[in-house]
């Protein structure tokens, strides 16, 4: 059957109906507290990370440069899902228009993907900190540090542009409601009234070509990591190096857990409670953002000693 037809056959909808929690749609102003300040709170915490990071030169090494890309892409996943998440929450707003949809998709994959990106830039910093520390700061330069940083943007740009144009040639009709307070490619392309095949064989090569990729090559590293921890002879020693690399575990774990818990669901969890998959989309997007400011807040003693130094004087 041919678009044309699929079009002539069915009300095409203009608009999406994002989804707020299935069966406590009268919770969801009460709801909308703590999302509210899981938001702010995770604007404010990346937010404090570039500014201590900016402001103190002592922290202009690799190690928290790579940190700051971390936090700018954090940010950049809050504000682009909390205008429809809080809509949603706090005035009922679910509708979405189609080009609107396709825009939010668009930047929660390409910082979705950029994360996972920097993730694995920061597991090269911690091998060759570790494993080459002599040559460290000739590896790392600033220069360096750029280019891995736009090779990064570019792969998640080049890779997510064509999505919004593979979901704009579809009509859509029947139920419009997405089972998200977001708009997802794997959600939108199940509404379409055509044959999807395509979308979802090119989505799985993304995923392996990012996600997969990078998290082999993060296991690979810290095996390398390992190796040479314990080959070093004091224990002392040992748990010194290994506890630099504690708040890097932390912020993967937060990452891919969620995204790959996500991930299979949405392609072969059929049958799992529409109420798994709403939870485990705000924990994929909402979680790391929340967490990571916190984690190197709390495990990284310059950034800890400079936000507390930073408090007391506002406090005075």
């Amino acid at each position: 059957m041919t678009l044309g037809s699929l079009e002539s056959n069915c009300n095409i909808s203009s608009t999406f109906l994002l989804s707020g929690i299935p069966g406590l749609e009268h919770m969801h102003i009460w709801i909308f507290i703590p999302l509210c300040l899981i938001y702010l709170v995770s604007i404010l915490g990346n937010c404090t990370i570039l500014f201590i990071i900016k402001t103190e030169p002592s922290l202009h090494e690799p190690m928290y440069l790579f940190l700051s890309m971390l936090a700018l892409t954090d940010l950049g996943l809050s504000l682009c899902t909390l205008p429809t998440v809080l809509g949603i929450f706090w005035i009922g707003a679910r509708d979405i228009g189609h080009d609107a949809c396709f825009a939010q998709l668009f930047f929660i994959h390409c910082l979705s993907f950029l994360e996972s990106s920097v993730l694995l830039s920061m597991a090269f910093d911690r091998f060759v900190a570790i494993c080459l520390p002599l040559h460290y700061a000739s590896i790392l330069t600033n220069t360096v540090i750029g280019r891995i940083g736009l090779v990064s943007l570019g792969r998640s740009v080049a890779l997510i542009f064509p999505l919004p144009f593979m979901l704009k040639r579809f009509p859509y009709c029947g139920s419009p409601v997405l089972s998200h307070s977001y708009c997802l490619h794997q959600e939108v392309m199940k509404l379409a009234c055509a044959d999807i095949k395509a979308n979802s064989i090119y989505g799985m090569f993304v995923i392996v070509s990012t996600v997969g990729i990078d998290s082999l090559l993060i296991l690979f590293s810290y095996a390398l990591i390992l190796r040479t921890v314990l080959s070093i002879a004091s224990k002392a020693e040992r748990f010194k190096a290994l506890n630099t690399c504690v708040s890097h575990i932390c912020a993967v774990l937060l990452f891919y857990t969620p995204m790959i818990g996500l991930s299979v669901i949405h392609r072969f969890g059929k049958q799992a409670p529409h109420l798994v998959q709403v939870i485990m989309g705000f924990v994929y997007l909402l979680f790391p953002p929340l967490m990571n400011p916190i984690v190197y807040s709390v495990k990284t003693k310059q950034i800890r000693d400079l936000v507390l130094q930073k408090v007391t004087l506002a406090a005075k």
